[in-house]
């Protein structure tokens, strides 16, 4: 398996770095990374991008609320941001066929403007469904086209570093994009609320083209690109073959379990009496934690401490659901939530350790099968929930959730913890490679 380098040797000609980070100046790793000008321009466009999917979730869950009055069709509309990568994970290979910048620009593009469509009045509810799903279908390829670049920009514990702040930016960017929607939904009304993210995305695009320089596609010839059906063939067995990608990528595929509040957040607000102001603080909830608790992973512990901590984070990462059988108050939820998110932060250490043991060739479509992995298991969570919620309210549901993370979670972190040492050696082999 490749290892990625922290020398100064740009990695294959497109890679831009500086001075390899030894054992004791890991911490310095943040301030490394915002130094490179593409990062940042890598970094803004994600901001934006996050900042508008956000406020495209909530404002169109209010919408159908609105209208429909039902927590399964609010379900139904949060779970379709996630269920797009079910059926559209081969165009993940985008990402390893075609110039990675390019594939970042289109895809803003195309999502901003599908999400002005979205936002017409009068739009009936299936077309807002079928709208919102194609408006999520590009950020498959554009999530493994900006990982796979991100391993080109910077290597290392600098890619650790630079992962753990794209993960703190999303954090920032639901929480501003969940809690302001809900304020500007409550002033002016989800229809222009919509429409008005789609300048956002495009936005984002322009960052992208002005602040990316332009690099051939991993498969530049066009003789040794496969088709679509044998990549991703090849990338699932290069995921699920080595047990621990395997791990990881249920690791993070845990989320389908300990998210389902955030599919829920409507209904939630309505059984306490509180209006979409509140549903946004409750999807937000577990953003404020995981922003705390990933700079506290990510800057205060050591890299070997925080790789032997994804098991038992996430354990705690589903306990605080526990709390929804006493029926807490809006304030305890948001508590409850803020603590998922702290111990969730784990997933800024899993995501990073997974792309930095993928060989280069196969990162933007092994990338894109976990992140599509994930969405799927949030969107069908939520679908699921979003039934049963009907039938037996929203506590027991989000209560039976945190149980059943527990249990997944322990059986995971306990071949997690052998793998652990592995994972730690490759990356001080990386690290002290001349």
């Amino acid at each position: 398996m490749a290892n990625p380098r922290l020398d100064n040797t740009p990695d294959n000609g497109d890679h831009e770095s500086s001075s390899a980070p030894n054992s004791d100046d890991w911490r310095s790793s943040y301030r490394d990374v915002m130094a490179i000008s593409e990062f940042r321009s890598v970094w803004l466009a994600h901001a934006l991008s996050m900042i508008g999917t956000n406020l495209l979730n909530i404002a169109t869950s209010v919408l159908v609320f609105q209208v429909t009055g039902s927590a399964l069709a609010a379900g139904v509309t949060l779970a379709l941001t996630f269920l797009p990568p079910i059926i559209s994970p081969l165009i993940a290979g985008l990402a390893d066929l075609l110039p990675r910048r390019r594939v970042m620009v289109a895809c803003d593009i195309v999502r901003a403007a599908v999400i002005v469509l979205i936002g017409i009045p009068g739009m009936p509810i299936w077309a807002i469904w079928v709208l919102l799903f194609c408006s999520v279908v590009p950020s498959v390829p554009f999530a493994a086209a900006r990982a796979a670049m991100m391993a080109e920009i910077v290597q290392g514990e600098r890619y650790v570093a630079s992962t753990a702040i794209i993960q703190l930016t999303t954090q920032v960017g639901m929480l501003a994009g969940l809690v302001a929607g809900g304020v500007i939904v409550s002033y002016v009304g989800p229809n222009i609320t919509v429409m008005s993210t789609g300048i956002l995305f495009v936005l984002s695009a322009l960052v992208v083209l002005l602040g990316v320089r332009a690099r051939p596609s991993p498969r530049a010839e066009k003789e040794d690109r496969p088709g679509f059906l044998a990549m991703t063939r090849d990338g699932a067995k290069l995921v699920f073959a080595d047990p621990r990608l395997r791990t990881l990528a249920l690791l993070a595929w845990l989320a389908g379990l300990y998210g389902i509040p955030y599919g829920l957040a409507n209904p939630m607000a309505e059984e306490i009496g509180a209006g979409p102001a509140a549903a946004g603080f409750i999807m937000a909830g577990a953003s404020v934690g995981a922003f705390a608790g990933g700079l506290v992973l990510t800057r205060i512990i050591p890299p070997p401490t925080r790789m032997r901590l994804l098991g038992p984070l996430a354990v705690l990462t589903c306990v605080p659901l526990l709390l929804w059988l006493a029926s807490p108050p809006l304030w305890l939820m948001v508590t409850a939530l803020a603590l998922c998110g702290v111990a969730g932060s784990y997933q800024f250490v899993a995501n990073a350790a997974f792309v930095l043991c993928v060989p280069k060739e196969g990162r933007g479509l092994a990338f894109g099968l976990v992140a599509a992995g994930l969405q799927a298991a949030q969107g069908v969570s939520i679908l699921i929930a979003g039934f049963f919620a009907e039938h037996f309210g929203t506590g027991a549901v989000i209560a039976s959730a945190g149980a059943l993370g527990v249990v997944c979670a322990t059986l995971l972190a306990i071949p997690w913890s052998r793998m652990a040492g592995q994972t730690i050696e490759q990356m001080n082999a990386t690290e002290n490679a001349a």
